[in-house]
């Protein structure tokens, strides 16, 4: 099993169009990205504290490549806008890669200027590459949010 952490919003919806795929064993949402140890939700939500709302997988590489991994990412968001996505604002809501090992760094960084070459968003990208850090779980009631609200955000 390998880990995967993606920052592409809110939370909710990247979780959601995750657990959907075949190969990921598991999903968890949280925070990653800042210098606060530990935060809350509440103070993610400052913009202060330098986290990204991230998705955290785990998932099974024989099952699914990093790459498909990567395409569900970039169509799950609009990495074309610093900081945003739809009317989330602040750097929580920042487009984001957080890799694990300089592999995944290698393929991020090449799906990264492959998207941008195709010309798909209209706009260059600006989704940060970064190496993962401390994963800090969100609350219990984030997890699994909109399966349990009974909706779904992200179609892919």
């Amino acid at each position: 099993m390998e880990k995967a952490t993606f920052g592409a919003g809110c939370f909710w919806g990247v979780e959601a169009a995750f657990r959907r795929v075949p190969g990921v064993i598991d999903t968890a949402v949280g925070f990653m990205g800042g210098a606060t140890a530990d935060p809350t939700y509440e103070e993610v939500c400052t913009d202060r504290t330098g986290h990204a709302e991230v998705v955290h997988l785990i998932y099974d590489p024989a099952r699914i490549s990093y790459e498909d991994l990567l395409r569900i990412f970039w169509e799950c968001h609009d990495p074309t806008t610093p900081n945003r996505q739809g009317w989330d604002v602040g750097t929580q809501y920042r487009s984001a890669i957080f890799y694990h090992t300089p592999e995944q760094r290698t393929k991020a960084e090449a799906s990264g200027e492959a998207m941008n070459r195709s010309g798909r968003f209209g706009r260059p990208i600006v989704t940060e590459i970064t190496p993962a850090s401390e994963f800090y779980r969100a609350e219990e009631y984030h997890q699994r949010y909109l399966e349990k609200q009974g909706r779904t955000i992200c179609h892919i």
